[in-house]
């Protein structure tokens, strides 16, 4: 299987710095423009099924690059979700004293949030059902920052705990993977933004 993974674009409230987690944010200005460059991106790619998270910020995002794939199938689903913040959720990190590496890295872990392990099992068996469903074709995941590294984590044979360890996903970017059916993996490629700076 084919997995090409990307993020959703900017949004209002990555720039105020609040957390968003399970709430829809909204695409900002630029936003929308780097939806609108990687839906270019992707226009001639092959894509036989595409499965974004339905908050709003990535369900518009993958309806941007969906509108060059008329007849691809085009799924919403929780699973693709971002982390649950819990106590944090839509509030700014700066009214928690809270660096972006601390929740990441499951230093702090809010009260009635998700757990990095509660994602890491969510995407682990998302994936898994993934693969053994559609293991001959390329399939796209539109997603957000922290259930995208699940993700890797998942395919690169990471533990939960590392998750914290991995780079910030991009908005937009791409990354991807060729895996088969016994999860070994290829990288082809990796976080990459370049279409954004055409």
């Amino acid at each position: 299987m084919k997995l090409i993974l990307t993020r959703h674009g900017e949004t209002e409230e990555n720039i105020a710095g609040i957390m968003q987690g399970h709430l829809p944010g909204t695409l900002s200005e630029l936003g929308k423009m780097q939806a609108k460059k990687l839906a270019q991106r992707l226009k001639d790619e092959k894509i036989d099924f595409i499965y974004s998270s339905d908050l709003a910020r990535a369900s518009d995002t993958a309806k941007e690059i969906a509108k060059y794939h008329p007849n691809t199938s085009l799924k919403f689903v929780k699973e693709l979700r971002e982390r649950y913040c819990g106590e944090f959720q839509g509030k700014k990190k700066s009214d928690f004293d809270l660096d972006a590496k601390d929740f990441k890295a499951t230093r702090v872990q809010p009260k009635d949030g998700e757990t990095i392990e509660e994602m890491f099992n969510r995407a682990e068996n998302f994936l898994h059902k993934i693969i053994t469903k559609h293991h001959r074709d390329c399939v796209l995941f539109v997603g957000h920052n922290g259930i995208n590294n699940a993700l890797i984590a998942v395919i690169t044979g990471k533990k939960a705990i590392d998750i914290g360890k991995l780079e910030d996903q991009h908005n937009t970017s791409i990354t991807i993977f060729e895996i088969d059916e016994d999860k070994k993996h290829k990288i082809f490629l990796y976080n990459c933004n370049k279409h954004l700076t055409n």
